[in-house]
């Protein structure tokens, strides 16, 4: 087995032993590598993260464990690896500073620079630290190379030899003069949007709800806003978001709609309501939790334009039959090792620092 067969294959194990844990259960299968050592301990890891962090609920965490085991199969790795010249080279130590905002944020991350050989130096999140150093621990007992290769580190980032870093906008200002002389990856906020056309179905909207409500709306690939034709009525969108109703039984979400809708009362602006969600026509892309922004169009090409015009503020376009690129509904939270944050190749990054 050569050099990248051999780190293939550990991310492969690595998806088999998240495998066990799912929304559905969590059970302790057999043939799974190195479970008496990491199957307990990794469910303790889950339960210390869901305890630091209150929207890191048991349903959220086990979401992205279901999501990362289905991404880690053979075959998706060798098709997402396919186009790169990943031969071993010197390898580089690749600082990446992470997000915090929903569980295993970084670990795009963290996979790609493995996979092409790198080293990883990973500053974590406070509201997300516990998961990826034990999964790290796990890769290294599946392979020995990775020893020496992984590490992480709270204090101030010395050498490195490039970085990829996440946060909010005014952060990105920090990253890209301290990290001017390094080569970088440097990602600010974005926001996801959805195009409704107004033919939409029953079952559409459910699954927007599931792009709306997924992780309380914290990611970037979470739908915060929609754009609508002029004489839409919202009847259909609201009975759609009904099915996640239970939101509001999260006291971190009820807490930021009563404080929303207060300051939205106070301002006096026009919103809709339905108990656990606020929608309000506004042009920004960022809409607070427990609300979701729309604005009107007129003409879909007008809209499209528009779209292109700020892509650089825009994650995922959710839609049916409107534009290349379109996540089918229900979808954003679901993607693929290809569908590359701000649509910057990791791996071309990568394999030319």
């Amino acid at each position: 087995m050569d050099i990248i067969e051999q780190r293939i294959h550990s991310f492969v194990e690595l998806g088999h032993f998240l495998s066990q844990f799912s929304r559905q259960e969590i059970v302790k299968k057999d043939n799974i590598l190195f479970n008496d050592i990491f199957f307990d301990g990794y469910k303790h890891q889950l339960k210390l993260a869901e305890e630091h962090n209150n929207w890191f609920t048991k349903d959220n965490l086990l979401f992205a464990c279901e999501n990362w085991a289905q991404a880690l199969s053979d075959s998706n790795i060798k098709k997402w690896i396919a186009q790169e010249d990943l031969l071993e080279k010197s390898d580089k130590k690749v600082a990446i500073i992470m997000a915090g905002n929903i569980p295993l944020v970084g670990f795009h991350d963290f996979l790609s620079v493995l996979i092409s050989g790198h080293a990883v130096i990973a500053k974590l999140s406070s509201n997300d630290k516990h998961l990826l150093p034990f999964l790290a621990k796990y890769l290294e007992y599946t392979n020995e190379n990775f020893k020496g290769k992984i590490s992480f580190t709270e204090d101030k980032l010395t050498d490195f030899d490039a970085v990829i870093a996440t946060g909010s906008n005014n952060t990105a200002r920090y990253f890209e003069y301290y990290f001017k002389n390094k080569p970088n990856i440097i990602r600010k906020n974005r926001n996801s949007v959805a195009i409704i056309h107004g033919n939409e179905n029953e079952d559409d909207y459910e699954k927007l709800s599931e792009d709306v409500f997924r992780y309380f709306g914290l990611g970037c690939r979470s739908v915060s806003k929609i754009f609508i034709p002029r004489d839409y009525s919202f009847d259909a969108f609201f009975q759609g978001m009904f099915t996640k109703q239970d939101v509001i039984q999260n006291a971190k979400y009820a807490n930021n709609y009563d404080y929303n809708k207060a300051v939205y009362l106070m301002s006096e602006f026009d919103i809709l309501e339905n108990g656990f969600l606020m929608i309000k026509e506004d042009e920004s892309y960022s809409s607070p939790i427990a609300s979701v922004f729309y604005e009107y169009y007129d003409n879909i090409d007008d809209l499209k334009i528009k779209l292109y015009e700020d892509r650089e503020k825009i994650q995922c376009i959710v839609s049916k039959d409107f534009i290349e690129n379109e996540i089918p509904f229900g979808k954003t939270q679901h993607p693929e090792l290809w569908d590359y944050a701000d649509g910057v190749n990791t791996l071309t990054f990568l394999s030319t620092i």
